[in-house]
């Protein structure tokens, strides 16, 4: 509310610096990372050991802006041993599950595709990526890759990238 005096410049009243007080506390709050604040983003990202380097790219661009990557895969030995394999199993399994939203790189082998199907059983957001448009080939694809909780890309993966973080950062 603005109150004029006879000559005098309109001045602001009490009302007007209490609300805009309030505002300015709820934005401020809105920016913590902590409970009752926003939530940063956990995500997960699977492929094929052929794509490590593109693995490692996706991962240090996101954590760059602010997300929390829940597992490095890439920092792995390949397992010699059955030991091996429950224990990354164990660890893979955990990063899926305690996601956000999980990223599956193309060409993917079995173990990036089970992690696909944790991330659809834990009803994560999924962004299947592509460099061609292979996973829309009726002959290659999977029922599973056209289901509505998982958005498919077609293109670089720095496209990738820029709609990943424009659809999960809180602020852009």
């Amino acid at each position: 509310m603005i109150k004029k005096i006879k000559n005098q410049q309109p001045t602001v009243t009490n009302a007007f610096w209490l609300t805009a007080s309030f505002i300015l506390i709820v934005w401020s709050i809105t920016l913590l990372p902590v409970e009752g604040g926003i939530h940063i983003k956990n995500f997960y990202v699977a492929s094929s050991f052929q794509n490590i380097e593109m693995v490692r790219y996706v991962s240090m661009r996101l954590v760059e802006k602010g997300l929390i990557h829940t597992y490095d895969w890439t920092k792995n030995e390949r397992a010699s041993t059955i030991e091996d394999l429950m224990e990354i199993g164990i660890q893979e399994k955990n990063a899926v599950l305690n996601s956000d939203f999980v990223i599956v790189l193309l060409p993917a082998g079995k173990g990036s595709h089970i992690e696909f199907g944790l991330a659809l059983g834990g009803e994560k957001k999924i962004y299947l990526y592509s460099a061609c448009d292979d996973i829309n080939n009726f002959e290659n694809t999977s029922t599973f890759y056209h289901l509505s909780s998982v958005e498919k890309y077609i293109g670089t993966i720095d496209g990738l990238i820029d709609k990943i973080i424009m659809n999960q950062m809180p602020f852009n």
